[in-house]
């Protein structure tokens, strides 16, 4: 196998907020010691989820084991999905801050899965995947992810899943949503109109709707600029602590 140097393109307070984490995780379980200082652990884990290297490639630049390498990144997203806000959270934080707007969009994260696992084959992207579902200030701040449901479900019955409609309808905040999103049981989900030869009006609604829908949809290319993310080959009930993991950091190199 060869060796070079290389680079991730991430900040050094991204790399010290990780490996504080680690740190503080460390003493508290009274951990003795290991290969990696906490330091180096926070490398590893970030390399893994920004560049997507594969556990094998992770040991051999790292110098450990492979499995050693699964147990530090299987650590640190168990740590880092931990502080990723719950709804309700978000939605009292948007209220207290005085937003009047959120954006809501839904995602598809593919997976590594055979033609056999036909839950999670979604028909509109043609390939397998996850459902994740994403709320997103009027910037593009990813506010919440949801966990993972499979590949085939519709936008609409995941937010009616995840709760996302009630918890909505309870705070009224007003949420821009694309089309796959019609037929929500409250007003505060404001839709594009649908269907051809529409009037004028309806036409310019839906240019002013989609140009601020814009920023908020942006957060879920921030999601996938992370490589992991493109395809993911661990099993799909992982695919929801990955994303929150990958918000919670995402998140921090915004800041």
């Amino acid at each position: 196998m060869l060796f070079y140097r290389a680079a991730v393109d991430l900040s050094r307070s991204t790399l010290n907020y990780v490996a504080g984490l680690i740190r503080r995780h460390r003493r508290a379980i009274g951990s003795a010691w290991r290969l990696l200082n906490p330091g180096r652990q926070a490398l590893l884990v970030l390399v893994h989820l920004r560049k997507g290297e594969t556990f094998a490639q992770l040991g051999a630049g790292f110098e450990v084991s492979i499995s050693t390498a699964w147990r530090y990144v299987e650590e640190v997203v168990a740590l880092l999905s931990s502080r990723s806000p719950k709804l309700t959270q978000v939605l009292r934080r948007a209220v207290r801050d005085g937003l009047h707007l959120l954006v809501m969009d839904g995602t598809l994260i593919r997976t590594d899965r055979v033609a056999a696992d036909r839950p999670y084959y979604s028909a509109k992207h043609r390939h397998h995947g996850v459902n994740i579902q994403v709320i997103a200030g009027p910037d593009g701040e990813i506010l919440w992810t949801s966990g993972a449901l499979p590949g085939r479900t519709h936008d609409l019955t995941a937010a009616r899943i995840w709760g996302i409609l009630r918890e909505l309808h309870k705070t009224g905040i007003t949420v821009l949503a694309d089309k796959g999103y019609q037929g929500a049981e409250t007003r505060v989900v404001i839709t594009p109109y649908k269907g051809r030869g529409k009037p004028a009006s309806q036409k310019q609604a839906n240019r002013s709707h989609a140009r601020l829908r814009a920023p908020g949809e942006r957060a879920n290319a921030q999601l996938k600029s992370w490589k992991l993310l493109h395809r993911l080959r661990c099993s799909p009930s992982k695919a929801g602590h990955l994303v929150k993991a990958i918000a919670v950091l995402a998140n921090r190199e915004a800041r």
